[in-house]
């Protein structure tokens, strides 16, 4: 008989486990021990062998045998598991995943990617641009410009093939970046590996099972992972969210679409058509490849990946030809489903990006909401593993984004309403269309769409509290500053526009920058407009402003704490 004992926790811990390790082992049984290699001297104190299992890195923790007829370190490597440490492990290698492995990575956290693909290349285009916010997020860790030098900006965002200028808005990224997924991935994947993240490729996570003290996560290649946190940005399919047990409510889809790149033998009728079914286009990019293919269906297709067949089908239902397709490079099927994870917490196990929310693509809104997920969600995990912080701060990630994804199930949800072709529906289009060409119904929308009104409910107080801070350009002793170069190590601010050295912040000096500066200008936030300047804000890694005041106001003792732990003692 076989049995694997498994301990990860205190000597008060691993001491009862070596006694019944040893009664097991003496009636006979071969018995496992699995407990960090610490503890090697204690359990052979006890008669356990503590071998490390053979050919196990460094990090891996080691085990002991006992009992059986043969000597029990001789058997230690016959059936050891080796179980990699890392302190945080992302289920899935997306924009999502890979934005928060930046952000652990820049907090000096171990962090380890699971992905299933072998390389970063992606089949298909997928998500097709960055939404203003997002820009900004990546220009606070100073690699916005990888970006923009290879996308395409357009200074609108669209609601229901609306056009929503926002060229007026007051942010350094007045616009949107036309980039496919593959390029956002391949250049988060190169900052990703600059900060040295150990990605683990060709495997996927196939369970886990979490304890008091962390997760023990198994490979679909046979070895096992530990970890304090286990984060799954795995996809809408997310199988992290369904062994978690987290409910994942919503509405069950009511359209689908096929989309696709594939050769044509003929010459096709070019641009958007629409009709019953809903909206087709077929297009070729500018500098030539395969033609792009998007196609309403008739009903919602089934679940399983659709086939050339498929796709010839659904034109000649559309066009009456399917102008002799072939090679395929990639098809897809879509959906308006509409779900978001009831819980983005479950322990010590969280959610992120699809795995927490689905909805339907118009807008190009899921891309976005995922890598601001993650920068949310990454700070407040790395003062967690560092223990700076409570574990109560993880509670914040959800009370924060899951009103955020929510508003954006609701506006893609009224995007697709908005698409039946029915009179009816039609009338209601032409009037949503005409308010929206109003400046205050676009500003409103367009800064909902494009991230930049995003407002915590941090309490009440003055404007910009739980909102973006502004990128000020700032005038400081050492010469002029932008406030986002402050964010680019991902570490708090306490921004003092008053006198200089007004503010001491002593007790938090190792993990708050003080920065004393000048901003002479309005500030002003998208769709809310001007505000009154402050004297001092208290900037978080995320570039929310969670505390404005000055020396007269109480608070930022408390804001300091709550935010980032409590103050060092003298």
């Amino acid at each position: 008989m076989r049995v694997l004992l498994s301990t990860y926790g205190s000597r008060g811990d691993v001491e009862p486990m070596a006694g019944l390790a040893v009664q097991l082992g003496a009636l006979g049984a071969e018995v496992r021990v699995c407990a960090p290699p610490d503890f090697a001297e204690l359990l052979a104190d006890v008669g356990v062998g503590a071998d490390r299992p053979a050919g196990a890195p460094t990090s891996d923790r080691g085990g002991a045998a006992v009992g059986g007829p043969a000597p029990a370190r001789d058997r230690v490597a016959d059936w050891s598991v080796a179980m990699t440490e890392h302190a945080a492990v992302i289920a899935g290698g997306g924009p999502t995943g890979l934005m928060l492995a930046g952000e652990l990575a820049l907090a000096g956290v171990d962090v380890a990617i699971v992905e299933r693909r072998a390389s970063q290349d992606l089949v298909g285009s997928r998500a097709g641009g960055l939404h203003s916010r997002t820009i900004e997020v990546l220009d606070q860790r100073g690699i916005a410009d990888r970006f923009l030098s290879q996308g395409q900006v357009a200074q609108v965002v669209r609601f229901h093939m609306i056009p929503l200028d926002i060229s007026d808005f007051p942010t350094r990224h007045n616009y949107g970046l036309g980039l496919w997924q593959n390029h956002i991935e391949r250049i988060l994947a190169e900052w990703v590996g600059e900060l040295a993240v150990t990605i683990y490729r060709g495997r996927e996570v196939t369970g886990f099972a979490q304890d008091d003290t962390g997760v023990d996560v198994a490979l679909s290649d046979g070895q096992s992972l530990r970890a304090e946190y286990l984060v799954g940005c795995d996809g809408g399919r997310s199988l992290i969210r369904k062994a978690a047990g987290i409910e994942f409510p919503g509405w069950d889809p009511t359209t689908s679409w096929l989309i696709a790149e594939v050769e044509m033998a003929e010459e096709p009728k070019w641009g958007f058509r629409e009709d019953a079914r809903g909206i087709h286009a077929l297009s070729r990019p500018e500098n030539g490849g395969p033609v792009r293919v998007l196609l309403t269906e008739r009903q919602v297709g089934s679940s399983s990946e659709p086939t050339l067949r498929d796709l010839s089908e659904a034109l000649i239902a559309v066009y009456g030809t399917d102008y002799g397709i072939h090679s395929p490079s990639w098809i897809f099927r879509f959906t308006d489903m509409t779900r978001q994870a009831a819980a983005y917490r479950d322990r010590r196990v969280l959610l992120a990006g699809d795995a927490a929310h689905v909805h339907p693509p118009v807008g190009g809104q899921g891309l976005n909401i995922g890598v601001q997920d993650a920068v949310n969600l990454g700070w407040k995990l790395a003062q967690v593993v560092k223990r700076t912080s409570p574990e109560s701060l993880l509670d914040t990630y959800h009370a924060e984004r899951h009103p955020v994804a929510a508003r954006v199930l609701r506006n893609t949800m009224a995007q697709i309403a908005l698409r039946r072709p029915d009179d009816r529906t039609k009338a209601v289009s032409d009037t949503v269309s005409e308010l929206l060409s109003m400046d205050e119904p676009r500003r409103r929308l367009a800064a909902e769409m494009s991230g930049l009104d995003i407002h915590y409910d941090l309490g009440e107080g003055h404007p910009l509290l739980g909102r973006r801070v502004p990128d000020l350009d700032l005038v400081t002793a050492n010469g002029p500053l932008r406030v986002f170069t402050l964010l680019h190590d991902a570490r708090p601010v306490l921004l003092n526009l008053g006198e200089p050295s007004g503010f001491d912040i002593t007790p938090w000096a190792d993990r708050v920058q003080l920065i004393d500066a000048k901003y002479v200008g309005t500030w002003e936030l998208p769709a809310i407009g001007a505000v009154t300047a402050p004297t001092a804000v208290l900037i978080r890694p995320d570039g929310y402003v969670a505390w404005v005041g000055d020396l007269t106001q109480p608070g930022l003792a408390d804001a300091l704490t709550t935010w980032f732990g409590p103050p060092t003692a003298a």
